[in-house]
């Protein structure tokens, strides 16, 4: 069964097909959530807030590109997720003066991120500014073209190449200052 046949399935209420619809697009969501920077830990979290946002406007998709919607919504839902989490944060320092509790442990990602080069392009990619980041990440991980990039962030087309060439300048210095250069494609 074809992706649009299981959308039109899953809009009409088959449960099935929109099972068939998720297992299609897990590993997709997981990977772009983690990319945009979203914890190992909390990756799965994001996964099922996305699902469920899925579930919830399934019915609005209207024959697009579905993946870049479902970027939108990855996305979209990734810095939800930050913002309610940095808010409780900010509640739990104000209940504890200690924010030494608050740190991620990084062993998760070096987990994940089994060669040092892939874990120092991750960290790297992290240290850039949103606006730069996601282009990138849509761009060379995803492989969407600078129309869906421009479609997913809503900015005009221009704005995805500029964004693009700054993003691989401050990639190139940031990796050359470690010695990574060669990464810097």
């Amino acid at each position: 069964m074809g992706e649009l046949e299981l959308i039109e399935k899953a809009q009409q209420g088959d449960m099935s097909a929109y099972g068939d619809l998720m297992n299609l697009h897990h590993r997709t969501v997981e990977k772009f959530a983690f990319q945009c920077g979203v914890n190992v830990d909390d990756v799965q979290d994001v996964t099922q807030e996305v699902f469920i946002k899925l579930y919830r406007f399934l019915h609005q998709f209207h024959r697009d590109r579905f993946t870049t919607w479902l970027y939108k919504i990855t996305l979209n839902t990734a810095r939800d997720y930050y913002r309610k989490e940095n808010r409780e944060k900010d509640k739990g320092n104000k209940l504890q003066k200690d924010t030494n509790s608050i740190v991620p442990s990084k062993s998760a990602e070096s987990k994940v991120l089994i060669f040092e080069e892939d874990y120092e392009l991750h960290q790297a990619i992290q240290l850039l500014e949103e606006k730069y980041r996601i282009p990138i990440i849509l761009y060379y991980f995803q492989e969407l073209t600078y129309e869906q990039i421009a479609d997913v962030i809503n900015i005009p087309l221009s704005t995805v190449k500029t964004r693009l060439l700054r993003a691989k300048a401050q990639l190139k210095s940031t990796l050359a200052l470690k010695g990574g250069a060669e990464y810097g494609r």
